[in-house]
């Protein structure tokens, strides 16, 4: 019997580590191909060289999707070697803590650059090609999963630019979804609460410190998994079903 995604491509930007590589693996043990990108090269290959053993197909892709020029780059290799694209999933992020007063601007820069620019150029590239997957088999219906943060939902001291960029991704998300639903490619977001990854190792010593250390050693906070699991399922709804938005959250989060 064939998987939910057998005969489709997956494109995952921030493949190399924590949630996209958890939901590339996913997105393969359900059939899907599934195009790696990323700026760690040895990681991304590593990643590949595990989904082929273990049966699915997989394309690391260098690039560095804030360069516009790459990020169109990344596309057009997923389709040069797989000739379609049918989900993307755009997971790349970067969240850099501390107060506005004070705060080094060049991190609002990267941010900003990461969050919002790389997620429009990849989105900007993918698109045509969704659209045509769209209409044809095997499932007649294309996804793009924006990958949120609760910091879209909630603004709280300390996040001030890393919530405009997730409050951006949700607004720009449901733009998205209300231009393209009549010509099924579904568009949604995921908010994750507090996620055991390599997100908060960006930050200086002191906010790493003071504002994630405690909660983490507080808290039983998410796995990768947990959001792999939110991004396969959203993908995975019959044609006339679309998810919008999903919000996942430790339980003991408040």
């Amino acid at each position: 019997m064939a998987s939910k995604l057998t005969g489709t491509v997956a494109l995952v930007t921030g493949a190399s580590s924590g949630i996209g590589a958890a939901t590339a693996r996913r997105l393969a043990d359900n059939g899907a191909s599934v195009a790696l990108v990323a700026r760690r090269k040895d990681r991304l290959e590593a990643l590949a060289a595990e989904i082929e053993a273990a049966g699915g197909t997989a394309l690391a892709v260098e690039a560095d999707i804030t360069d516009r020029d790459l990020a169109e780059g990344a596309v057009r290799q997923v389709l040069e070697r797989f000739g379609r694209l049918d989900i993307l999933i755009n997971n790349a992020g970067l969240m850099l803590l501390g107060p506005v007063v004070g705060a080094d601007a060049e991190e609002w820069d990267r941010m900003i650059a990461v969050n919002l620019q790389g997620l429009l150029y990849t989105t900007h590239a993918a698109v045509p090609h969704l659209l045509r997957a769209a209409q044809e088999d095997p499932r007649r219906v294309a996804d793009i999963v924006n990958i949120s943060s609760i910091a879209g939902r909630v603004a709280t001291s300390g996040y001030g630019v890393y919530n405009l960029t997730k409050f951006g991704v949700n607004a720009f998300t449901e733009s998205l979804r209300q231009e393209l639903a009549q010509r099924h490619v579904r568009v949604g977001v995921l908010e994750p609460g507090a996620v055991e990854t390599e997100l908060g190792s960006h930050n200086n010593p002191q906010v790493r410190e003071e504002m994630i250390a405690p909660f983490f050693d507080d808290t039983e906070v998410l796995a990768a998994e947990d959001i792999a699991d939110g991004v396969t399922y959203m993908v995975t709804r019959p044609r006339h079903t679309a998810v919008g938005e999903l919000w996942i959250m430790p339980t003991e989060q408040g």
